[in-house]
């Protein structure tokens, strides 16, 4: 029997280098979890790097090959064996991006709303810059003042917890599988259930914009190419 306050998740692809400060971030952060990190098909060597890394910073590590034959992304299969496994210990999942730097307090906060608050479907941590300033994909929220609020806009998934309550109410088995991100979807569900989707605005976390999807920095490098890829391969469809 588990006595963590969530099962963390952070799914992987290639992006090594901000994931090692993911990791570190989560180490240091106060509070006891389960956390696991999901391989999403890395290459040999970041694999190996990251079976370095999870006795390095105590994480268990799942290769989505375990999972399904299908080439990356797996995000929906990622999440449908997370809320698998949250449902059957009774924790809330808490999904961390590898391009996210968690602050020490964000952990607790997280959880410690979803106790505290009633029907609550998700709860998100904003995010910020290196500066402190709101930044992507919460820019929506530049000048709120509010430390916590209730929202129908759509969470994204870059530092959130799902509450077990919701997860048994939404099988994630409905996930689009011609998305490569679920956000919205999951968004919108937790609301057509009749949760509460909040923002947590103090501690924020902080986010490093596409370093674990670097394909959609060509909008700000390459709008031209971008918008091809977006239109002919089906990317940033969300």
């Amino acid at each position: 029997m588990t006595h963590a306050q969530a099962r963390i998740i952070t799914p992987v692809k290639e992006s090594l280098q901000t994931a090692l400060r993911t990791f570190q971030a989560i180490q240091e952060a106060k509070g006891h979890f389960e956390y696991l990190v999901y391989d999403d098909k890395s290459s040999p060597e970041t694999h190996q790097a990251l079976q370095q890394a999870a006795e390095r910073f105590q994480f268990s590590l799942l290769h989505t090959g375990t999972l399904t034959d299908k080439p990356s992304p797996n995000y929906r299969e990622v999440l449908i064996d997370a809320r698998q496994k949250c449902l059957a210990d009774g924790l809330p999942l808490i999904i961390v991006e590898s391009d996210v730097l968690v602050h020490p307090e964000t952990l607790q906060r997280l959880c410690a709303t979803a106790k505290a608050e009633k029907r609550v479907g998700m709860v998100g941590a904003v995010t910020v810059d290196e500066a402190g300033q709101v930044n992507y994909p919460y820019e929506k929220f530049k000048g709120e003042r509010r430390t916590l609020f209730e929202t129908e806009r759509s969470l994204s998934f870059c530092c959130t917890l799902l509450h077990p309550d919701f997860m048994a109410a939404f099988d994630f088995e409905a996930l689009d599988s011609a998305k490569d991100w679920h956000d919205n979807m999951i968004s919108k569900a937790s609301r057509e259930k009749g949760f509460r989707n909040l923002v947590l605005m103090d501690p924020p976390v902080q986010h490093l914009p596409h370093s674990s999807r670097p394909w959609k920095a060509l909008k700000y490098k390459n709008p031209l190419l971008y918008y091809w890829r977006k239109f002919t391969q089906g990317k940033d469809k969300i």
